[in-house]
């Protein structure tokens, strides 16, 4: 029940770095690259997705479909001093987007941000295994468990982590083979 437990909470810090991974620039047009953008609308800063729609028409272009024309100015502003470094262009109720190529250094920076994340959900895993050890460390302190199956215990949350720890590895080489794609 323990292992389980502890298997939620890996799969949820590995579902964060996928998260992140998509706000990730890789030169081709994606609506999650918008994702983390927070636009100040009525008096609060609310998602990019609750201002309008965000689509995907071509394989270099983003658009922003506003639904309240009083939006348009803050959700370009928004966008526009994002980190993701993209110029967006008002057109009516329609903020497009086009992604330019990225540079090699462009390439290379987004790199380090996603070895950044994936160092992060790194630590976030180990955090989960140290809880998972010092609570079967515990059981057996309170003569819960015998000393036998602590060890298998911590063998197994072991096994659990560096299970994970190599998808963040996967995932990370996959993320940076895409990027460096030309």
């Amino acid at each position: 029940m323990l292992l389980e437990s502890l298997k939620k909470k890996m799969s949820a810090s590995f579902d964060n770095l996928s998260k992140d991974f998509g706000g990730l620039r890789t030169g081709r047009a994606s609506a999650a690259i918008l994702d983390n953008i927070m636009v100040e609308a009525y008096g609060n800063m609310v998602p990019i997705q609750q201002v309008g729609t965000v689509s995907v028409p071509e394989a270099r272009l983003i658009t922003v479909q506003v639904w309240d024309t009083s939006l348009l100015k803050p959700t370009e502003v928004a966008i526009r001093n994002s980190p993701i470094g993209l110029s967006p262009v008002v057109d009516s109720q329609l903020i497009r987007i086009a992604i330019p190529d990225l540079s090699e250094e462009r390439r290379k920076e987004i790199c380090k941000l996603a070895g950044k994340y994936a160092e992060q959900t790194k630590v976030s895993i180990r955090n989960v295994r140290r809880e998972g050890m010092e609570d079967v460390k515990k059981q057996e302190k309170n003569k819960e468990i015998t000393e036998d199956v602590h060890k298998k215990m911590a063998d197994d949350i072991q096994k659990l982590t560096d299970e994970f720890i190599k998808k963040v590895d996967t995932s990370l080489a996959l993320k940076e083979k895409e990027i460096m794609k030309v």
